[in-house]
């Protein structure tokens, strides 16, 4: 009978506990990699939020590597009614996006689920991998209390122009046959 009690107890326990997802700020860049002298697009994104009224954030890049451009509104807090957004100051110089806010206007719930909230243009050149990191976040529910939000840092490839692998290959091809020519002339 113990042995019972113990089992079902347990089946209880489980039935009554749910998966709460933590909501999760994260980017997505296209293209991935993306060659030295090209567009890039960066995609802000949240996943599995509940009730967001307004958010705010600063996103820094790697200004060895990156030029931003400009910001446009995703769609994700617009769908759920009307809204006031700015992109945040760009600081080429230092590589930061500073306080990019958006947030409903009106009473009412807040947006719930995932998608994006904002798409940033850059242009590129160098070549390595540029950091991606999220500051000063805050996320706010339609009662306006704090939502607790994981921010997820990433990176972007920048790579070469496929002509500067051409122009590297062709030279190692020259050595080689300069180097065939030195040895058969020895020889």
């Amino acid at each position: 009978m113990m042995t019972f009690k113990k089992y079902f107890a347990a089946m209880l326990l489980a039935a009554s506990t749910q998966a709460f997802a933590i909501p999760t700020l994260s980017v997505s860049a296209l293209p991935a990699p993306v060659v030295s002298g090209g567009k890039l697009d960066l995609a802000v994104k949240i996943s599995d939020i509940t009730d967001l009224y307004g958010y705010q954030f600063t996103l820094s890049f790697d200004a060895a590597l990156l030029k931003a451009n400009s910001f446009t509104e995703g769609a994700f807090l617009s769908g759920a009614g009307t809204t006031f957004s700015d992109g945040g100051t760009i600081d080429n110089a230092t590589g930061t996006i500073s306080f990019v806010f958006n947030t409903l206007v009106g009473a009412g719930p807040g947006a719930s689920g995932s998608g994006e909230l904002g798409l940033f243009s850059f242009d590129t050149f160098g070549n390595g991998n540029a950091a991606l990191t999220f500051s000063d976040v805050l996320f706010l529910d339609a009662n306006l209390n704090e939502i607790a939000v994981v921010a997820e840092g990433s990176s972007v490839q920048v790579v070469p122009e496929p002509e500067s692998f051409l122009l590297v290959g062709i030279g190692l091809l020259a050595a080689g046959v300069v180097r065939r020519r030195q040895l058969a002339a020895r020889g």
